[in-house]
């Protein structure tokens, strides 16, 4: 009997050692909302609200040189192949420069335009952004909605919910940062919004618009829509000014003013537009260096396919990165160096190549849908192609919803509404109802026309 109760005592004290850390790692997980996240940039330790969290003193050091103030206008575009997030920012001259830029950490899919809710596919395309796309209370540290379906989507038929750029490195058609980086990424948004910028402009691009990519990926079925979104890259290439966007004959025009009387209906014809001499002339010059290029790189690329890897085969890649994390982290290596250059008499179907008899585009790897046929025809960079979906329709009824969404994605931002309300995103269809501001900005003189400020 002694002997059993020794054993008691034992297990007991045995017990009471371990349960402090024991108690403390429950509280820990209780409050730390996100996945593992990777370990090449951690977390500030003085996060004490990463709401609130101001951006680090050499960024700020950084935006003092180039002249930018701390809450002046930004743009974030997105790289998908090359896999970077880039932070640009308005300077004093009225001109955007960049001032950070991330290696993303996942995105899932392919190549090419998210189409239908769970193809897995990260959007691709123009954006704009309010208070009301930023959420605190993501599960996945911080989130920013994309916007994703915007006017062009929606009248496509392209359908998709919860789309997002947040943290913890865990992608299904979003793109995903490390907590770090989407603190950061938070914190631009947040402060320009405070500076009294009503919409910040998101710009998803399959990859840097040049020729020599263009030419690489002349037999992507995305080709056509690619030349689309490449009009608006190269205005801001030129003009180094997110474009004014509007849609019209389902598809992006940039930087085009209606003739007065008229409006850009998405569903409609375009109407009768111009664009400033300005920038026609300067567009013009931009193209007929391009065409050059992209002669020139043809020579190369004529009679070759680029394979544009499965997410599974970028994933391969970093798979060493997975050990000893929470299965849902998911980081994604390079397209680039997944992908690979075939020679056109090797390949069955250049639109859809394939490697060793793998699944091409579309298989079940976790690649995207072949693309629809297109339709309504446009015409750029060195060829005439079609645009847009053959049936855009939708059945509102079955919606289709992939399991395991998660309900705090859709959260709005909470803060009080002291500010001036934003506007509905202009490029959505059912913009939110009820969107709440920051603190008030200070008083700004009204931003001039495009035009102006291209005509310095």
């Amino acid at each position: 009997m002694g002997k059993w109760w020794r054993a008691m005592l034992i297990a007991r004290k045995s017990v009471l050692s371990v349960l402090p850390v024991f108690v403390a790692a429950l509280m820990l997980w209780g409050c730390n909302d996100t996945l593992d996240s990777v370990v090449d940039k951690k977390l500030p330790d003085n996060v004490k609200n990463k709401v609130e969290q101001p951006l680090p003193d050499s960024i700020l050091t950084q935006m003092a040189a180039l002249n930018m103030d701390r809450n002046s206008p930004i743009a974030i575009r997105i790289f998908k192949e090359e896999g970077v997030l880039e932070i640009w920012k308005e300077k004093r001259d009225g001109k955007f420069a960049k001032i950070a830029d991330y290696q993303i950490c996942a995105w899932s899919g392919r190549l090419g335009p998210k189409e239908k809710e769970g193809d897995r596919q990260a959007p691709e395309g123009f954006y704009e952004l309010t208070p009301a796309n930023l959420n605190p209370y993501s599960k996945y540290y911080l989130a920013i909605n994309t916007g994703f379906p915007n006017r062009y989507d929606s009248v496509n038929g392209f359908t998709g919910t919860n789309l997002m750029i947040h943290g913890a490195c865990s992608s299904s058609g979003c793109y995903s940062m490390t907590d770090a980086q989407i603190l950061e990424i938070y914190a631009f948004a947040r402060d320009a919004f405070r500076g009294g910028q009503q919409t910040v402009q998101l710009e998803a691009f399959p990859f840097r618009m040049t020729a020599e990519n263009m030419a690489r990926h002349h037999f992507s079925p995305h080709y056509p829509f690619w030349q689309m979104l490449k009009a608006g890259y190269d205005q801001f290439e030129i003009t180094q000014r997110p474009p004014e966007v509007a849609v019209c004959s389902r598809r992006y025009v940039f930087n085009e003013k209606a003739a007065p009387g008229h409006g850009f209906n998405p569903n409609a014809a375009c109407p009768p537009m111009s664009m400033s001499p300005q920038l026609t002339a300067a567009v013009a010059a931009y193209n007929s260096a391009y065409e050059r290029d992209y002669a020139k790189a043809m020579k190369t690329y004529a009679k070759k396919v680029w394979y544009d890897p499965t997410e599974a085969e970028r994933k391969a890649l970093v798979a060493d990165l997975r050990k000893g994390h929470d299965p849902a982290f998911a980081p994604t290596g390079s397209a680039l160096k997944a992908g690979k250059l075939l020679d056109l008499a090797d390949v069955a179907d250049p639109a859809h190549p394939t490697l060793h008899g793998g699944a091409g585009h579309g298989g079940a790897d976790g690649g995207a849908a072949a693309p629809q046929t297109m339709i309504a025809s446009v015409a750029t960079g060195g060829k005439t192609s079609r645009i847009g979906p053959t049936n855009p329709g939708v059945d509102p009824s079955n919606p289709a919803s992939p399991a395991g969404v998660d309900p705090s994605e859709t959260a709005m931002m909470s803060l009080p509404a002291t500010g001036p309300v934003p506007p509905a995103n202009p490029n959505s269809i059912g913009a939110p109802s009820t969107m709440t501001a920051f603190d008030a900005p200070p008083q700004q003189v009204a931003a001039k026309p495009f035009w102006k400020f291209w005509s310095r």
